[in-house]
């Protein structure tokens, strides 16, 4: 981990989505090992990143790291979620991690 992954893995609220895609390398990754990735984060298999399935989001890439606060993960949802249905599709995610 890079000293910006690991204090957002660290510090509550310091996290940023676009950030932290950039410097764990995952935009530079092929559409296709995008959704991968989306369907490790959907946990449920329902086909949506969902608030409660974002609260773990750095787990899943660090075990031991902290839930992402309320805030944060307000801030993720509007980021990603460009149809607000409160929820993440798998082309809502490829277009945050990929543009």
């Amino acid at each position: 981990l890079t000293f910006s992954l690991l204090e957002m893995a660290l510090s509550a609220d310091s996290f940023c989505p676009k950030q932290f895609f950039q410097l764990c390398g995952l935009t530079k990754k092929s559409p296709q090992d995008v959704k991968k990735v989306f369907e490790i984060l959907d946990n449920d298999g329902n086909g949506y990143i969902e608030r409660d399935e974002l609260k773990g989001f750095l787990q899943r890439f660090c075990p031991g790291a902290r839930a992402l606060t309320d805030k944060e993960i307000t801030a993720f949802l509007n980021a990603a979620d460009d149809d607000s249905d409160g929820r993440i599709g798998v082309d809502e995610f490829q277009a945050l991690v990929l543009s």
